[in-house]
Parts: C-alpha cells; sequence; structure tokens
C-alpha cells in the first residue's frame, strides 16, 4: 500500500514538474514579430543620409525660368549639391515630373534627365550641360531621347523633381537606362540623397 502511494506521488510530481518546465520555456517568436525584427535591422543596416541640392538657375519650389524649357532654349540648369558621405563611390542625379500629365489628375510620372556613375569628387553640374561629366553615363528619358529635355507641361504648373543619390558602388554600363532601370540597380546602395523642386506651367496654359 506504501508502494502505491509513493509511486501515485512520484507521478503526480512528476507531471507539476513538466509542467512548470514548460512554462518556463518562452514561447517562440510569431512569424510576425520575427519579421518586424527582421525589417527593422535591415532598415538601421544602411541609414540614408542627406545632401543638399541647389540651383543658382532657379530658387527651390519656384518657377523655372522659360530658357530651361521647350518654350525657351531648353538647356540644362545649373546644378549644386554637398558633399556626399564617405564610402561613396558614384552618384546619380534624376529629374522627372510627378504630374503628368494633369496636377489635378496626374497619371504618371514623366521623366526628363537620368545620369548615373558621376565621380563622387563632382559637385556641380554647370547650367548647359549637354552632355555627361567624363566617366558619367547617361539614360533614357520619356521623351524617348538620351540625356536632358526641359519642362514641356501640356496643362497646368508641374512640379519637376531633381534628385541626387550617393551610392557605394560604381554601377556598370546599364545601356541606356530609364529611371525604373536605374532605381532597380540602385537598390540596396543609396549612402544619401538629396531634392531640389521647381515648376514651370506653359505661357496660357
Amino acid at each position: 500500500m506504501r508502494i502505491g502511494v509513493s509511486f501515485a506521488a512520484v507521478t503526480v510530481f512528476g507531471v507539476l514538474g513538466a509542467l512548470a518546465c514548460s512554462k518556463a520555456q518562452p514561447d517562440p517568436p510569431s512569424a510576425s514579430d520575427a519579421g518586424a525584427a527582421s525589417a527593422t535591422v535591415h532598415a538601421g543596416a544602411m541609414p540614408v543620409a542627406k545632401m543638399t541640392l541647389t540651383s543658382t538657375s532657379f530658387d527651390a519650389g519656384g518657377p523655372i525660368p522659360t530658357r530651361f524649357t521647350c518654350e525657351g532654349q531648353g538647356t540644362s540648369p545649373q546644378l549644386g549639391w554637398t558633399a556626399p558621405p564617405p564610402g561613396t563611390k558614384s552618384l546619380a542625379l534624376v529629374v522627372s515630373d510627378p504630374d503628368a500629365p494633369d496636377p489635378r489628375a496626374p497619371q504618371h510620372t514623366w521623366v526628363h534627365w537620368v545620369l548615373y556613375d558621376l565621380p563622387p569628387s563632382m559637385r556641380e553640374l554647370p547650367e548647359g550641360a549637354k552632355e555627361p561629366p567624363v566617366g558619367a553615363r547617361a539614360g533614357a528619358n520619356d521623351f524617348k531621347r538620351t540625356g536632358w529635355d526641359g519642362p514641356c507641361p501640356p496643362v497646368g504648373r508641374h512640379r519637376y523633381v531633381y534628385e541626387i543619390h550617393a551610392l557605394d558602388t560604381e554601377l556598370p554600363d546599364l545601356r541606356n537606362p530609364t529611371k525604373a532601370d536605374l532605381e532597380k540597380a540602385m537598390a540596396g546602395h543609396v549612402l544619401a540623397k538629396g531634392e531640389l523642386v521647381g515648376t514651370y506651367q506653359k505661357i496660357g496654359k
């Protein structure tokens, strides 16, 4: 009889001990928790610094003079930027109009200029820069041409967004890339970015 009681006691204590141990183990992280943690680490792995992009040709947020548009000579404006962060191997520049075709109901972004593999020591593009600097490459704009084409909005006042990107790599020859092609190649390589916005509306439009 004592043996039966002792065995029952051992069994009860064993079960209780197993339950206690199972409760002491932390619950495994859920898939969403693990994904959030991974995203946090990934997002913090390469913070994007800020560069300042300016122009002597027009004021930030202000109208772009006619000489830089299809109603004038269509020359490219002067652009200057602050030094990129250490580790920069190349720069890329994109100019686009997010208000096409009508700012009251924009449907797509119209690309005016794509430049990449600009040397990291470069701090300026002069007014009227028709050819990419030595060592740099140009991509395709939405006028189906390579290089710069000025603002030419069909209706309303459009914004023109100038973006400079500092990259931790020199890109290969992308063979006349579009803006989308360039953005895909730059993914994961952007160390810093700067932005300048100007506006333009055609006369009488």
